[in-house]
């Protein structure tokens, strides 16, 4: 059986970094959209699904995106999956915020 990225079990990884941080403007953004897309009752996919679809990512992004931005591309991933919404219109909105940040509108 083929380990998961996710499983290091065994594996060098040094210290374990316990210090407490404030949690940003993003992180809080994105722990509430999943609140809301996860909800028990009203949710569009479970907890387990979100772990599933963090878990897929592939190594480099695993290894390379910071916690919350693991989150962001799982809850992507299974917004699309779901029928939430399309893959092309998704990458059409974030062309468009990126253009209008640019202030290219």
């Amino acid at each position: 059986m083929t380990k998961g990225v996710h499983d290091i079990g065994g594996d060098p990884a040094g210290p374990i970094e316990r210090a407490e941080h404030a949690r940003t403007l993003f992180d809080q953004r994105v722990d509430a959209m999943l609140r809301l897309l996860a909800h028990p009752q009203k949710g569009y996919f479970t907890v387990d699904a979100m772990r599933r679809s963090i878990e897929s990512l592939d190594p480099r992004d695993y290894h390379g995106l910071a916690y919350y931005e693991r989150w962001v591309r799982a809850v992507r991933q299974l917004a699309i999956e779901r029928g939430l919404v399309g893959a092309a219109a998704l990458e059409q909105r974030m062309a468009a915020i990126a253009a209008a940040r640019e202030g290219r509108s």
